[in-house]
Formats: structure tokens, C-alpha cells, sequence
């Protein structure tokens, strides 16, 4: 179930996610986003992967050498593309329930499809989620902000 108002994958990335997030739960690592884009006429297959230590370079060499063979294998139709295998970084979104249940406290940037009091953008501290809204702290004044009305959250870092 997604807990915010996303854009749904496209089929490429659905058939990427159905083949990457078995082997990189089996690895110890949560799979956080894929992406597939057109740069300069060339494909790429973006994979962003987390856990709670962080990601470290064997990881993400581990990751790409098995899942470029299984992306070969499975998707046959996806053509030519170029394999990116990263962690998410600071700015790591925030999608699910889950998500934000495990960033409660920390720092976040909301950005919402309605203006709310004035403004769509909102960088505060995530103080609670529930099964249809996000509460978070600005300057002291807590929002609630409709989990419908949530275009996009990542983390702010400090």
C-alpha cells in the first residue's frame, strides 16, 4: 500500500522491483526506489537500496553483478541500458507507512500538490504518521498534511 499520493511505476520498473527486492531483502538491504530514464539517448536502470548502517560500496558491487544478469534474463525486451546501484543518499524518500514510522524525529522536507496556509513546501520534523496523514513541526507549529495531499517527502538531514 502506498501512503502517499506517488506516480505509479511504469511496467519497466515494476519488473525491476519484482526482481531486485527478493535479492536485495536476501542481502540484509531495503529496497527504497527504481527509476528508469532516457539520458541522451541512452536507458538507465536506477536502483536505490538502504539499511540502517548505511549501504557501502560491496553492497552496491554485490547488487549490480546479480541483478544485470537477472534484469538480461527476465526482462528481455528492455533493450540496451546502463545499471546505477546507490543508496539514496541524505535526501532518501519517504514513501511508505513504514517509512515514516522509522524516520519519526528526524528532519524532512514535505512538498504537497495544495497549498496549505500559504505555501506547498514544508521542512520540519516529522512528529507522527497515521494511516492517512503526517504531522510535522515547523518552527514549533505542528501540520497536518492529508497522506492525499503528499506529493513528495525526503529526508532534510541537518
Amino acid at each position: 500500500m502506498a501512503f502517499i499520493n506517488i506516480k505509479k511505476p511504469g511496467v519497466v520498473e515494476q519488473q525491476v522491483q519484482a526482481i531486485a527486492e527478493p535479492l536485495i531483502d536476501s542481502l540484509g538491504l531495503e529496497l527504497v526506489h527504481i527509476e528508469c530514464a532516457i539520458h541522451n539517448r541512452q536507458k538507465f536502470v536506477r536502483v536505490y537500496m538502504d539499511k540502517p548502517e548505511g549501504v557501502a560500496l560491496d553492497d552496491c558491487v554485490a547488487v549490480s553483478r546479480e541483478l544485470g544478469d537477472l534484469i538480461d534474463i527476465h526482462i528481455g525486451d528492455i533493450g540496451p541500458y546502463r545499471l546505477e546501484v546507490s543508496s539514496p543518499g541524505p535526501n532518501r524518500p519517504l514513501k511508505t507507512k513504514a517509512d515514516f514510522i522509522r524516520f519519526q524525529g528526524e528532519r524532512i522536507k514535505v512538498e504537497t500538490h495544495e497549498v496549505m496556509e500559504g505555501r506547498k513546501k514544508f521542512t520540519g520534523i516529522l512528529e507522527k504518521a497515521n494511516d492517512d496523514s503526517v504531522t510535522i513541526s515547523v518552527d514549533g507549529r505542528s501540520f497536518d498534511i492529508s497522506g492525499t495531499n503528499i506529493m513528495r517527502v525526503i529526508l532534510a538531514g541537518q
